[in-house]
């Protein structure tokens, strides 16, 4: 049986103190617990770019007026693979918040720890903890 395939945009939101805003994955959700950075599946017609955009807007209430691609990377889960759009966000509208009611949190860039986020999401948070990019 083919795997599902999942291609997901996601927004690392830094403020201009250096700081990234994050939120928790519910508990009965793939990979719940951990942490992330917020977005979601790309739906039909979209780009990366475009879901984010969108996704960011319905989880954590901004409205994106910067963002560029920092890293594409694709994991294979067991049951699915996933490609993920990492996209810097540097300006937006509106202060973020867990409009689903999912917890979150703002960390200094330097200070996010790669075990809190799923496995997929380390070697970015590795790249982040090491380059302070711009």
């Amino acid at each position: 049986m083919e795997k599902k395939h999942l291609r997901i945009a996601a927004g690392v939101i830094r403020n201009s103190n250096n700081a990234i805003f994050i939120t928790q994955r519910s508990a009965d959700s793939h990979m719940g617990g951990f942490w992330e950075f917020p977005g979601g599946k790309l739906e039909q017609g979209e780009n990366p770019e475009q879901a984010l955009i969108r996704e960011l807007k319905e989880e954590v209430g901004i409205e994106v007026t910067h963002s560029e691609l920092l890293d594409t990377i694709t994991h294979e889960f067991p049951d699915r693979n996933i490609t993920l759009y990492f996209f810097l966000v540097d300006e937006w509208k509106n202060e973020p918040f867990g409009r689903e009611g999912q917890p979150y949190r703002w960390v200094l860039q330097s200070e996010l720890i790669a075990d809190e986020f799923p496995p997929a999401n380390r070697s970015i948070v590795s790249f982040l903890t090491k380059d302070p990019i711009g």
